[in-house]
C-alpha cells in the first residue's frame, strides 16, 4: 500500500518549523504533525527570505521557496512553481482566506491536474465581507469563489460552516475537521489554580482586530456591567490594529482601572498566560475555531465565545463556559451568567480540560481526516 503524500502550503510558515506565535502557524504545525503521525508523507511549502529544506523533529518536511516581497502577493516564488510538477499523486492543501497567492497556487494545480483542498481557518461567514466590501466582494466573484469550485475539497472547522458555502452557491466537498492541541503546551495538572475570590479576572488574547474579533462588542458589554461587580477586563496581544481605538474607546466609557492592555508575552505558551484570568472573552463576528479558548479550556479556564466559532459545540456539550450571539447585550448577560456561576468555575473547568484531552489531539484529528484525503487523490 502506497504512502499518501500530503502537502500543506501557507506562504507565512516558519521556515524552521519553530516560533508558532499565531493560530494559523500552529493549527498548521499541528495537523502536519497529525498526518505524519499517522503515516502519511508530509511537506509543508512557504515563501520566505531565503530557499531551504528542513526535516523537522516533528515527522514532516518543510520545503523554503524564495519569494523577495516584491510585487504583488499573487507572485509566487520562481522555486514553487518550479516544484509544484513534483506533488502530482498527490495532494495540496491551501491554507489561508481572501489571499492572492493561495489562488495563484490553486490556478497552478489545477493545470497540472493536482488536486488540492482549500483549508480557510475562517468561515465565509457574512461578517467577513463587511470590512472592505468593495474589495472583497470583487475579489470573491473573480478568484475567491472560482478557487473554491475547482478545489477538491473545501477543509472547514465546523460542520456548520459548510452552510455558508452553500449559501455563496459553492457545493464543493467539505470535509471537517476542528483545531487541536500542541500537547507540549498544555499545563501540568499539577500547576492549575483557581481564583475562588477576588475580582473575577477576564480576558481577552490575541490581535486587536474589531472586525473580526469582536472587541468593541466587549469592551461595551463590560462597560455596561454594574460598577458595583469586583470584576477586571485585560486584552492582551501586539501592538498596532485597532488597539488605539479600542483604549480611546474605555477611555471615553470612562472603564479606568478596571481594563487594561498589555503587551504580548512571547516567552510563555498560550495556556500560560491564560492561567492567570479565570475566564477568556472572544466573542468575534466570524471565527473559524478559535485556538486561544482551546488553550483557555486546556489551562482549565471557563470561556465566553460567539456561537459562529468552531470551538462553540465543545463548549456547550462539556459545560465550560458560556456561548452567546455578537451582540453587545448578548455578550452581557453571558458574562452576567458566567459570573453567577463563579462557584462552580472549577468543576466547568476542569470538565473542558479533561474532555479537550480527549476529544482534540492532533492525531487523533489527522487520523479521521486522512482517508478523505487518500479519497481525494484518486478520484
Amino acid at each position: 500500500m502506497s504512502v499518501p503524500r500530503i502537502y500543506l502550503y501557507y506562504k507565512s510558515f516558519p521556515p524552521r518549523a519553530e516560533a508558532f506565535r499565531g493560530g494559523m502557524d500552529k493549527a498548521i504545525h499541528g495537523l502536519a504533525q497529525g498526518l505524519a503521525q499517522n503515516g502519511a508523507d508530509v511537506t509543508l511549502l512557504c515563501e520566505n527570505e531565503a530557499d531551504g529544506g528542513t526535516q523537522t523533529p516533528f515527522g514532516y518536511t518543510v520545503r523554503c521557496f524564495r519569494w523577495v516581497g516584491k510585487g504583488p502577493m499573487s507572485k509566487l516564488s520562481p522555486g514553487l512553481v518550479k516544484f509544484l510538477p513534483e506533488t502530482r499523486g498527490g495532494l495540496v492543501i491551501l491554507n489561508a482566506v481572501f489571499h492572492p497567492s493561495v489562488c495563484a497556487v490553486a490556478k497552478r494545480l489545477q493545470a497540472l491536474g493536482v488536486p488540492y483542498v482549500v483549508a480557510p481557518h475562517d468561515p465565509y461567514h457574512p461578517s467577513i465581507f463587511a470590512k472592505n466590501p468593495w474589495i472583497k466582494w470583487p475579489y470573491w466573484f473573480l478568484r475567491e469563489r472560482p478557487m473554491l469550485r475547482h478545489a477538491a475539497g473545501v477543509q472547514v472547522l465546523d460542520a456548520r460552516h459548510g452552510q455558508y458555502l452553500k449559501d455563496l452557491r459553492v457545493l464543493t466537498h467539505v470535509l471537517v475537521g476542528p483545531n487541536g492541541y500542541d500537547e507540549t503546551e498544555v499545563p501540568d495538572e499539577k500547576t492549575l489554580s483557581f481564583n475562588e475570590s477576588g475580582p473575577a479576572r477576564l480576558a481577552f488574547l490575541g490581535r486587536f482586530d474589531t472586525s473580526n474579533k469582536g472587541l468593541d462588542l466587549l469592551i461595551d458589554a463590560f462597560s455596561g456591567l454594574d460598577g458595583s461587580i469586583p470584576v477586571t477586563l485585560t486584552l492582551q496581544g501586539p501592538a498596532g490594529g485597532d488597539r488605539a481605538a479600542l483604549q480611546q474607546r474605555a477611555a471615553k466609557l470612562g472603564l479606568g482601572d478596571r481594563v487594561e492592555f498589555k503587551p504580548p508575552d512571547f516567552t510563555r505558551s498560550a495556556s500560560s498566560l491564560l492561567s492567570q484570568y479565570d475566564v477568556l472573552c472572544l466573542p468575534s463576528r466570524f471565527e473559524g475555531f478559535s485556538m486561544a479558548a482551546l488553550e483557555a479550556i486546556l489551562a482549565a479556564r471557563v470561556v465566553l465565545v460567539s456561537d459562529v466559532a468552531g470551538i462553540s459545540p465543545f463548549v456547550r456539550e462539556w459545560d465550560c463556559g458560556q456561548v452567546v450571539t455578537p451582540t453587545v447585550t448578548d455578550v452581557r448577560n453571558g458574562m452576567l451568567k458566567l459570573l453567577e456561576r463563579r462557584e462552580q468555575w472549577k468543576v466547568m473547568g476542569r470538565s473542558g480540560r479533561s474532555s479537550a484531552l480527549v476529544r482534540l489531539r492532533w492525531n487523533r484529528i489527522a487520523a479521521e481526516l486522512l482517508p478523505e484525503y487518500e479519497r481525494l487523490i484518486k478520484v
